[in-house]
Order: structure tokens, then sequence, then C-alpha cells
């Protein structure tokens, strides 16, 4: 097996080696040996910023413990649910409180979703993950196959617009050919909001007093503390983050991603500012090209993020301006038609007035089945013993590989060529530590 190849063997085999969580998995809490008018019982590993969201949507059911490095960042929670159990260890708040809960959240920075997600599938949790589901292809792969293994364990990634009304009905456009057959889909965002493109910070900074930095570093390696990187512009850093396209793509490509039944590409082509070597550029442009299969004809999709536009539209209304939203969007181009959307797939829109007002007048059949959004739909998973939408091994998984394998694309500065069907890098050798990396002493996978 050569180094570049990005199978599953190779990845799931080199993190095992690596050690795995010393604790024995703990009796699963499964929702069928209970009433169903319980209450699913709760841990938020991380509960400050995106986290607070996650934990009040986890305050529906019974909310247990809370783990956050940093006390300031985790006060509103404090104060909300001031009875609620505090740690600053999530791995030592999952080894006390492993009887007491049934599922965990996760909203930690990118570099400690793997650790975390991790420990308490092994423990026989349900578990909800912000996304990406975690910072590298390895750490994906290998929480992908620990999934596969626990299927009565419900898993979710938050990429909350897979389960809401906008990319159901781009999916219920698409196959009624009221754009005839995809042929690219153009996507755009204004991230970063947060320095990239800039070295390695050098200035000596103190600690804040409520902030574990030893914590907060968690699997990476240590480095003095600095505000460049907590508590929020981490994402730019590859230690800890993904940049702008890990960070927005989960959103922006989910719709192409289900709608298309799209795996690996089988060519991605990068672009950027200039590179640097420990954080994301300042701006980039990456194609994905994928062949045809079935009856798909092969797609091309345009990544941009710091705030580059693709060209606009042929026949887009000159009263309106281009791009229709600065923040963010996507443009699918048909044989046939064009569609708009926001990042979230939110409010799709056909770009033909004719073929708007005749759906508008007989709206398409809904073929594909609501939901009460992203935290319900776990919820109910649970307690029905069924998938969630954006399931770690079937599709949250698959995605965010294909999405930081453009981020790898761009760490590399080249072209890279890709078997469509297996994932392996053809052209090329990845750095094992981009792709598979060494935990610090303590952490595991």
């Amino acid at each position: 097996m050569t180094p570049n190849d990005l199978d599953r063997r190779t990845f799931v085999g080199g993190l095992a080696a690596a050690g795995a969580v010393a604790a024995m998995p703990a009796p699963l809490h499964a929702l069928a040996d209970r009433q169903p008018s319980q209450k699913i019982r709760i841990a938020c590993i991380g509960v400050g910023g995106m986290g607070f969201n996650d934990t009040r949507a986890a305050s529906q059911e019974q909310l247990v413990a809370f783990a956050d490095v940093d006390w300031r960042s985790a006060e509103r929670a404090f104060r909300a649910w001031p009875t609620v159990k505090r740690y600053k260890d999530f791995r030592e708040m999952l080894e006390k409180e492993k009887d007491n809960i049934d599922a965990v959240t996760v909203s930690t920075p990118d570099h400690v979703h793997a650790a975390a997600a991790m420990m308490a599938l092994k423990m026989g949790k349900h578990v909800y993950c912000q996304k990406p589901l975690a910072r590298t292809i390895g750490e994906v792969r290998a929480l992908k196959g620990e999934a596969a293994n626990r299927p009565k364990q419900i898993t979710q990634m938050g990429n909350q617009g897979h389960a809401n009304d906008g990319i159901r009905q781009i999916r219920e456009w698409v196959e009624a050919g009221l754009i005839g057959n995809v042929q690219r889909v153009e996507y755009w965002t204004n991230r970063p909001i947060w320095p990239q493109a800039i070295n390695r910070q050098t200035a000596a900074h103190n600690v804040p007093e409520t902030l574990d930095w030893n914590l907060w570093v968690g699997p990476a390696a240590l480095r003095p503390y600095n505000p460049a990187y907590a508590p929020f512009n981490w994402r730019g850093w590859w230690d800890f983050g993904t940049g702008a396209m890990g960070d927005m793509a989960c959103h922006l490509m989910d719709a192409a991603y289900w709608v298309l039944g799209l795996k690996y590409p089988q060519r991605i082509t990068p672009e950027s500012t200039l590179l640097f070597s420990e954080t994301a550029p300042a701006s980039q442009r990456i194609m994905y090209e994928f062949p045809a299969i079935g009856a798909r004809q092969a797609v091309k999709l345009t990544w941009r993020d710091g705030s580059l536009f693709p060209p606009k539209p042929e026949g887009w209304p000159e009263s309106e301006d281009w791009p229709f939203d600065r923040e963010g969007g996507q443009l699918w181009i048909g044989d046939k038609g064009m569609l708009l959307a926001g990042t979230y797939a939110e409010n799709p829109r056909l770009l033909d007035a004719k073929v708007a007002a005749e759906v508008a007048a007989s709206p398409v059949a809904k073929k594909y089945a609501r939901t009460e959004g992203v935290y319900k739909e776990w919820f109910t998973a649970i307690r029905e013993n069924k998938k969630a939408g954006s399931d770690f091994a079937g599709y949250a998984g698959p995605m965010t590989e294909m999405i930081l394998i453009g981020c790898l694309a761009v760490r590399m500065g080249r072209s890279l060529e890709m078997d469509p069907e297996t994932g392996v890098i053809k052209n090329a050798v990845p750095p094992a530590e981009w792709v598979n990396p060494s935990f610090r002493a303590g952490w595991t996978l």
C-alpha cells in the first residue's frame, strides 16, 4: 500500500495503531429500554459560541453535564442552566457521567472534534458533532468507520441546511427536470471573517484566567497562548481548523452532494492567493470535476471564498444586484435553466421567470419528507432507532472527506488526480501529518 492511498484501511489502521480510548464501553442507555416519554439525557462538550445554540436545542431534552475549557465563554450557558454539572475536561465528564447520559453534543474547535466524538462513540453514546466532522481526512475516516460499526448509536453532523426544506425543494426541482441536466454549480462566501494568510504569532500573552489553554490545545502540538488562536480566530490555522472552505462548504456543497449523488472527484484544481505554512490563504478558487455516473452527466463544482464571486449569469435581471447575496450562495447551471439558493440551500428560486411562474402556479410534488430541523431530527432518530439525515457513516463522513480533499489540494498548491471510486490520489503523495495527524500524549482516537 502506497502512502498516497487514501483508502479506509490506511487511515483507520494507522490511527488505531496510535492508540484507542482506554475506557471499556459503558452499557448503552438505549431509549428502547426506557419509556418513550422520558427525556434523552445529554452531555454537552463546548457550550459557548455555536455550542450555546447546540446546548439550547439539547435543553428540549434533559441536560446532565457541561464541559468547556473556557468558563468565560461558557458563562451564558452556566447562567441559563445553573444546576447542570460543570467540567473543564470532557474526558473527565464522560468518565464520571457515563452511566447518567444517553447522548453527547460536540461543539469545539475542529481539532478536538475527532477525539471527543470518538470517545463518546466508544462509550456507547449517541453523538451530535458540529461541522466539519473532523479536521483531517484520517480523523473523518476513523469516525466514519467507528460509527458504521455502531448502527444503534445515532449520529448527526451539524450542517443544519440538510434538515431544512430548501435542499428538498432543490432536489425535487432538479429531478423534475426544471433546469435540465446539471452541468455546473458555482459557490461563493464572504468567509474568512477571521485572520488567514499570516505567520505564527511570536508575542507573549498571558492566558486568560478562565481558560485552560492546555485543554484548549487538546490533541494538537502545544504552543504558547495567543489571542490569534482563541477564542475565535482558530479557524484559519491548519493545526486547529480547516479554513473558510472547511467552515462553510459543509453547508454550501451539501445540496449538490446529496442531489447529484456525488462521491470523490476525478480531479481537483486549486487556485489561491499566497500560501502560508500554518494558515489557509486569504482567498481561493477550487474546481472539482466529477465524472458521469449512470444517468448523471459529468459535473463541475467551483468553490470561491474571500468574497470572490462567479460571473453574473446570462439573463440576470439588470434591476437586481449580483451577487444576490454577498455573504454566500450557490448557482446551479443546467442545460435548460438555472436556479439560485442561499448558503444553507434556503430560499431556492428558478432564474427563468416563465418557469418560476409555472411552478408557483402548479408546485412540483413534495417527494422528500420534511423535518422539524437538525436537532429534532436527531432526537426523533434516537427514539425511533433510525438513521439521522447527516449521519457520520453514510453521509456526513463521506461529504466532509470530499471537502477536506479540496483543502488538501490548496495546501499542496497543485492539482490532484483521483480515482473517483476509491479516493486514491494518483499523482501526488500528501504529507502524512496533514492526513493522519499525530496526537499529543494523553489524547487518542
